[in-house]
């Protein structure tokens, strides 16, 4: 417990100023987070000693989270982006002599479109539509998702006796799910009160449930990662509280659902 309150405290630190401040400086700081996150992706793949299609896929990460990247490359959207990488990743894989191989060209695509969806949405988020209510909607998203991972930690301890997903997540219980479900309820209902959606309270509970379900799928998706390839943390970034996707691996699965529903409209 007294590292996840030492992560909140770091996160009020220096994750909530940049969020406060938003515009270029919020976006510059998310293009950085981004980086970080896909090269933690790419260290448990341990593909990093090919350095040439990493540092290519982090520049075309950066600009898929470009509203619109034809303006740094007239003509070129971002599928066409995408197909283009594509391409050079198979190519490159003959220039490797195949030490460089096909699943791992996979795997840099996927986490290229993993890291980067949720990135832009997060920027999307914050910088979308006008100033205060921008924030205010991030806002709604890390207080649902804290609220989830403080009752899914507080319901689990006190109540928990079914595991959640021991082949994942040891640790996790059903309780704890359910706990972490009905605690962001609590604070989605009080978020709306005092600053109030265009929805009715019903719609905000609803999405509030599925902020919460998709939050914890994220986390498990990560512990997932984590799990198969062997690692404890996804990085080192902060000590004892892991990396960049350790601590964001909700955020990546929430906003982008959040958006393609239309909430934040």
């Amino acid at each position: 417990m007294r590292q996840r309150i030492q992560t909140a405290i770091l996160a009020f630190i220096i994750f909530i100023p940049f969020v406060v401040i938003g515009g270029n400086t919020f976006r510059v700081f998310v293009f950085l987070l981004a980086a970080i996150a896909f090269l933690e992706l790419i260290r448990m793949r341990k593909i990093t000693s090919y350095y040439i299609p990493v540092v290519v896929a982090i520049v075309l990460l950066w600009l898929l989270m470009l509203d619109d990247p034809s303006v740094v490359l007239p003509g070129l959207g971002k599928s066409e982006l995408i197909m283009v990488f594509v391409l050079f990743l198979l190519a490159y894989t003959v220039m490797a002599k195949n030490k460089f191989a096909f699943d791992d060209a996979g795997f840099i695509l996927l986490a290229l479109i993993y890291v980067g969806m949720g990135f832009f949405y997060l920027i999307e988020t914050r910088n979308g539509g006008n100033n205060v209510q921008g924030l205010a909607n991030l806002f709604y998203v890390l207080l649902v998702i804290w609220a989830t991972d403080t009752g899914a930690y507080f319901f689990g301890r006190a109540l928990g006796k079914r595991k959640l997903w021991p082949e994942i997540s040891p640790n996790k219980t059903v309780e704890g799910a359910v706990g972490g479900v009905l605690l962001a309820c609590v604070i989605g209902v009080v978020f709306h009160i005092v600053h109030p959606f265009s929805y009715d309270m019903i719609v905000v509970v609803a999405v509030t449930v599925l902020v919460s379900m998709f939050g914890q799928i994220g986390d498990l998706v990560e512990s997932a990662f984590k799990r198969f390839y062997g690692v404890k943390d996804s990085g080192k970034l902060l000590p004892g509280h892991g990396g960049i996707l350790d601590r964001l691996d909700s955020l990546l699965f929430v906003l982008p659902l959040l958006h393609f529903i239309r909430f934040f409209s």
